[in-house]
C-alpha cells in the first residue's frame, strides 16, 4: 500500500539517511528539503525516489558528500565553476549565489557549472532568480546511462537534457506569479518512467522504444535490463525540434562547461553528473525594467483572456501546475508508492538506518 507523509516528516526521514551516509546535518537537510519540494511540486520523478540512487552513488564513490563548488574562472560577468562531484542540490545553489553576486555588480552573469552530481529539479534555480526579479536561462546535460534516442535513432545516445527559463512577471505592487518553464527534452523525464514502473502503469504511445528499437508503452524498458541485457530508450519531444534542443543542451551544458559529453558505451554506475550553462539577467541593467514589467503583465493577461478549449480548464501558464500541486500536497501530504518506499527503506539499511 502507498504511504502518505507530511512534507516535514518525509524530510526528516531522508535527512537521516544522508547524515548516516556521511553528509553534514546542514547538507543532509538541504538535499532532503530540495527532494521533498520536488514531490510537493508534483515532480515525483525528481523527489525522494532519487535518494536510493544517491546512496548507491555515495557507496560506489561517485558522489562526494560535503563537497563545495570550486571557482575555476572568474572574470567579472563570466564564471566557470566545478561542482567536484558534490550534491547538485548544494553545489547548484552555491553556484547560483555566486552568479547572483556578479549580477548585482554587472547586471548579468554567464555561469557554467561542471561535474555536479544530479542537480535535481532545474526549476528550483530559476525560482531563485525570479524571486530577485531577474531572468534566468539554463541548459543542462546528463552524464549517466544514455536513455534518450536521437531523432530517427534506435537506441539511447544521451540523457534527458533539461532546459529551463524563468521570467518574473510584473514588478513591486503589481508582481504576479512568475513564468517558470522547466522541461526535459525527452517526451517525459526518466524519473517519471521509474515512478510509472514502480506503480505498475503503462505510458502513452510515442514515448518509448524497446531494446529492439520498436515502439512500446512499458516504462520498465528504460528502468531495468531487458531480455537481451540492454535497455530501451525515451523519445525526444517535438520530433526533430526537441532532438535539436537536446543536442544544444548537451553541447552547452556539457562541452562548453568543461564537464564533457556522453560518447561511450553505457555502464551500470549509479552516479548522475550534470553540466549546466546558466545566463542570469537583471532587466534594470538593460534599462527596460519598467516596460518589461508592463509587457509581461499585459501579455500574460492577454493569454488568460483566451476562451477555454473544449474539455479543458483553460490556459495554464508554466509554473502554475507546480504551485497548485504544492498547495494541495502541503495540505494532504505526499503519497509515496509502495515500491519507492521499499527502495528508500532498503537504501536506509545500507547506511545503518531503520525507518
Amino acid at each position: 500500500m502507498p504511504i502518505t507523509l507530511q512534507a516535514h516528516d518525509l524530510e526528516q526521514h531522508i535527512s537521516r539517511i544522508f547524515v548516516a551516509a556521511g553528509s553534514s546535518a546542514s547538507e543532509a537537510q538541504a538535499v532532503a528539503a530540495n527532494l521533498v519540494m520536488a514531490n510537493l511540486s508534483g515532480h515525483d520523478s525528481h523527489g525522494v525516489g532519487m535518494a536510493p540512487r544517491y546512496i548507491d552513488a555515495i557507496l560506489e564513490g561517485g558522489l562526494t558528500p560535503n563537497s563545495d563548488v570550486a571557482v575555476r574562472v572568474d572574470s567579472g560577468m563570466l564564471l566557470g565553476l566545478d561542482g567536484q562531484q558534490g550534491f547538485g542540490q548544494t553545489v547548484g545553489v552555491q553556484a547560483m549565489n555566486l552568479a547572483f553576486e556578479r549580477v548585482a555588480q554587472h547586471g548579468a552573469c554567464i555561469m557554467s557549472l561542471a561535474h555536479a552530481h544530479h542537480l535535481g529539479r532545474i526549476g528550483h534555480f530559476a525560482e531563485m532568480a525570479v524571486a530577485r526579479g531577474w531572468v534566468s536561462l539554463h541548459f543542462v546535460n546528463v552524464l549517466s546511462r544514455p536513455v534518450v534516442a536521437p531523432w530517427h535513432g534506435g537506441d539511447g545516445r544521451f540523457g534527458t537534457n533539461p532546459c529551463c527559463i524563468g521570467i518574473p512577471v510584473g514588478m513591486d505592487d503589481t508582481t504576479r506569479e512568475p513564468f517558470v518553464l522547466d522541461f526535459a527534452t525527452s517526451r517525459v523525464a526518466q524519473g517519471k518512467m521509474r515512478v510509472a514502473h514502480n506503480e505498475g502503469k503503462e505510458v502513452a504511445p510515442g514515448t518509448l522504444i524497446d531494446e529492439h528499437g520498436q515502439p512500446t508503452t512499458r516504462p520498465g524498458v528504460v528502468v531495468v535490463p531487458q531480455s537481451n541485457g540492454g535497455y530501451g530508450a525515451l523519445m525526444t519531444f517535438g520530433e526533430h525540434k526537441g532532438f535539436g534542443l537536446a543536442v544544444a543542451c548537451e553541447l552547452l551544458g556539457g562541452a562548453l562547461s568543461g564537464g564533457g559529453t556522453w560518447h561511450r558505451a553505457a555502464d551500470a554506475k549509479r552516479s548522475v553528473y550534470n553540466g549546466m550553462l546558466s545566463i542570469i539577467i537583471d532587466p534594470k541593467a538593460l534599462g527596460t525594467q519598467l516596460s518589461f514589467a508592463q509587457e509581461t503583465l499585459a501579455f500574460i493577461d492577454w493569454l488568460r483572456q483566451s476562451p477555454a478549449s473544449p474539455n479543458s480548464d483553460g490556459v495554464v501558464v508554466a509554473g502554475e501546475r507546480e504551485r497548485t500541486a504544492r498547495a494541495a500536497r502541503k495540505k494532504n501530504g505526499i503519497v509515496v508508492d509502495d515500491a519507492t518506499w521499499q527502495e528508500i527503506q532498503d537504501a536506509a539499511r545500507k547506511v545503518g538506518v531503520t525507518l
